[in-house]
């Protein structure tokens, strides 16, 4: 059950959430139709971008060509980050001397934050030097961001424009997203960051000297660094004390600030977002989540106000919400009710005053179980998979919900852009469910549903439950996926279908016992991200260009309002039908076996 703390976290934050959404989106709709002050400001540095491209931004495209541009873009990203992995050795701003990253971690890596994904099967702090890090992987922080925003922009010009065949210009698009928007709220939010206690430099790593001394156990060596064995074959061990640890160095704050605000995740520590000095206090923390869901909150308002209707923005982010809060009520719910071996193992796990009670394994106690369930259900939610906590140590139903979200096809709000490009197709199929229901042509916006937009909302749909289904039936079916699995059974499969559930949404968060920094799980999820991402994009581009070039019908008493509760109601059925119809079967052989074998004896 949820506790105080928890309803008046969850209240605060929606508060506060609701209160920047108006500002944000009129200020982004402003940008992109060209009517905000800022491109005064900013026009002699836009104009500079445009010469050194070769860009006239007068000069629109249809659907087609704007999909290629996007496709040769993300195409060179890959490339440039990919790259500069496999040449960091020989590169500046490698204090720690960091080799070379291996062909396949650098090419799942590459892809992983071009996508948006952020997926990381290594260690940041002993694999990425500080220029990799700033000029691959928080570079694309910003162009991944810029690139969802944009492809949301053009489906909503596809709903405002009729008989036109652009939709825009994806180079002055993707330029002025990256110029007035995300760069100057990085800018704020890093700021802030550092004031919190995150780093920002580029020292080399530092030895400290620890308050107690650490003893353990290691093997004995020999002369050739061997370990020793006694005369049964087993290694010789000898006590080991140590007082003294290498804490990671960097420009931390500069990454962090983007990966929140563009909803990428990864981080610049292993540990994520629950790294003291990733995310050191509940206030960083609280700024943190609101980063998450800032902007794809604000581009609802933004829709509304470019179709020139804001109530459709409000019905939009309205079914977003109503989703969110059940799925966070839930997942605190699951985590409070505690795990029952702890208690049989004694383990205290009421709430009081001096600890937030249920399961606090994988959990940090600055944060407690309400902070720590309220960020898994934001980051999976909306496509970040920065975690704060250990999903792989949440209790089975727990863990399922962070697992759902990410199933839903992070729409959630989701991604910057993402969420609310695939939540639009989503209000596309349910038009079209109550055209069926009521035998009319479905239309949206004043524009017609026909075969053409179906087809394109269905591969919408359906690519990336193909893409983890199959993904994983071929990890649990080969000896080279199973061999990365940790646990066994039920939440073996677990970890292996949320890699591929992260994997083809984009999102990049994991169950930590899988280890997939494998050549095998490297090139799959790899493949998984790449369709995942652009093959949901090609569609919603195509779609945006076929309303584009319709005709605008008038609205009359047999047209469905697409603003009101009864079509919120509707577009959330749709959503938990339809987004999660083709991953029961999977749930019911994961998270739900697994729950039923740890209450069975209790």
């Amino acid at each position: 059950m949820m506790t105080l703390h928890a309803w008046l976290l969850l209240g605060l934050y929606l508060f506060i959430l609701l209160i920047l959404i108006k500002p944000l989106g009129i200020y982004i709709a402003n940008i992109m139709e060209g009517r905000s002050l800022m491109l005064r400001f900013g026009g002699p540095v836009e104009a500079a971008i445009y010469r050194l491209g070769g860009v006239r931004k007068e000069n629109e495209m249809d659907w087609l060509h704007y999909t290629l541009a996007i496709l040769l873009f993300n195409g060179l990203g890959v490339l440039t980050v990919f790259a500069l992995q496999r040449l960091q050795f020989w590169l500046p701003l490698n204090p720690q001397q960091m080799p070379n990253v291996s062909p396949d971690s650098a090419f799942n890596t590459a892809v992983s934050f071009v996508t948006n994904t952020n997926w990381q099967g290594y260690s940041g702090e002993t694999t990425m030097s500080y220029l990799t890090q700033m000029l691959a992987l928080t570079v694309q922080n910003f162009l991944s961001a810029a690139t969802g925003i944009v492809v949301a922009i053009a489906l909503i010009r596809g709903f405002a424009r009729h008989t036109m065949q652009s939709i825009g210009n994806p180079w002055v698009d993707l330029t002025r997203i990256t110029l007035y928007v995300l760069l100057p709220l990085a800018l704020v939010f890093a700021v802030f960051l550092v004031s919190q206690g995150v780093i920002q430099n580029f020292s080399p790593y530092q030895d400290v000297s620890t308050v107690d001394v650490t003893t353990y156990e290691q093997p004995r060596l020999d002369a050739a660094g061997q370990p020793l064995k006694d005369d049964q074959g087993n290694p010789v061990i000898e006590p080991a004390t140590v007082q003294t640890q290498t804490l990671a160095m960097g420009p931390v704050a500069s990454q962090e600030a983007i990966k929140m605000i563009g909803t990428n995740g990864g981080g610049f520590f292993n540990a994520n977002s629950a790294h003291p000095f990733e995310n050191p206090t509940p206030l960083s923390n609280f700024l943190q989540m609101l980063a998450i869901f800032l902007i794809p909150g604000a581009l609802c308002y933004a829709f509304g106000r470019m179709v020139g209707d804001t109530r459709q923005g409000w019905a939009v982010l309205a079914a977003m919400t109503i989703i969110f809060v059940a799925m966070a009520i839930a997942a605190i719910s699951f985590e409070q009710q505690g795990n029952p071996l702890f208690t049989t193992a004694d383990v205290d796990q009421t709430v009081s005053a001096t600890q937030a009670g249920g399961n606090m394994e994988g959990k940090e106690t600055r944060f407690g179980i309400a902070d720590s369930g309220l960020f898994a259900a934001i980051t999976t939610a909306a496509s970040c998979g920065a975690v704060n906590s250990m999903h792989d140590s949440f209790t089975p139903l727990g863990g399922m919900i962070p697992l759902v979200l990410i199933q839903l096809g992070e729409v959630v709000f989701g991604g910057v852009g993402s969420g609310l490009y695939g939540m639009l197709v989503f209000a596309i199929m349910a038009v079209f469910v109550a055209g069926l229901m009521i035998g009319r042509t479905p239309e949206y916006l004043g524009k017609k549903i026909e075969v053409y937009e179906m087809k394109m909302t269905s591969i919408a749909i359906l690519v990336t439950p193909l893409l983890v289904l199959a993904g994983t039936a071929i990890a649990v079916m080969t000896v080279s996926g199973r061999t990365g699995i940790f646990n066994p059974e039920a939440h073996g499969f677990s970890e292996v279908l949320y890699a591929f559930t992260s994997a083809g949404n984009n999102n990049g968060s994991a169950f930590a016992g899988l280890s997939a920094n494998t050549p095998f799980y490297n090139v799959m999820l790899a493949i998984a991200m790449w369709f995942g991402r652009l093959g949901v994009i090609a569609p919603v581009l195509a779609m945006a260009g076929s309303l584009a070039a319709k005709k605008r019908i008038a609205t009359t008493t047999g047209t469905l309002p697409t603003h009101g509760p009864l079509f919120v109601t509707l577009l959330i059925g749709v959503v938990l039908l339809v987004g999660l119809l083709n991953y029961v079967p999977a749930l019911a052989l994961g998270p739900v076996v697994e729950h039923f074998i740890l209450w069975a004896n209790h």
